[in-house]
């Protein structure tokens, strides 16, 4: 079962993602849960224990595009379209970053990676399905933390792209 706790309590605990809401001042919910190790998708267990849709629960993965690690942004639900990330930063070429490097450069945990104050600011798409939802929820930096914020202010927030990169 999740709890909430509105913007700016931290009693789930502070992570750079929600210092850097506070910091902004942008309006945001706080959803914690208790994280099961043993479930096959960080993301499904997510919006299973918030009760909420997978449309508007969000995975950070990171790729390489032609050498530049960058951030994606697209529905737990779907995949990303590597093709698709690769046009939106002007790439030929995407794969999947080495999960190490992923995590050194964010400084965030495979399963808590946050589009939002991680250790070194990369380029960030976000799937341009979010746009249809009035918040969508993003890992707050730690598995078993959701940040629920607009799409805009996450948008705003990580200078993200928007471009279809999600596929069902």
């Amino acid at each position: 079962m999740a709890k909430k706790s509105k913007k700016n309590q931290q009693s789930a605990g502070g992570t750079p993602a929600t210092v850097a809401l506070t910091a902004a001042g942008v309006e945001y919910t706080v959803h914690a849960y208790d994280h099961d190790p043993s479930h096959p998708s960080y993301g499904e267990e997510a919006a299973e224990a918030m009760g909420v849709s997978p449309a508007r629960v969000f995975k950070t993965l990171v790729a390489d595009v032609d050498g530049t690690l960058t951030v994606a942004v697209v529905p737990v639900a779907g995949q990303l379209d590597l093709k698709a990330l690769a046009s939106a930063v002007h790439g030929k070429r995407a794969a999947m970053a080495d999960p190490a490097l992923a995590e050194r450069t964010t400084g965030y945990v495979r399963g808590g990676i946050s589009p939002l104050g991680q250790r070194k600011k990369l380029p960030t798409v976000l799937d341009t399905s979010a746009t249809a939802h009035s918040t969508i929820c993003v890992s707050a930096g730690r598995r078993g933390l959701e940040v629920e914020l607009s799409p805009d202010d996450l948008t705003k927030l990580t200078d993200a792209t928007l471009a279809p990169i999600g596929r069902a």
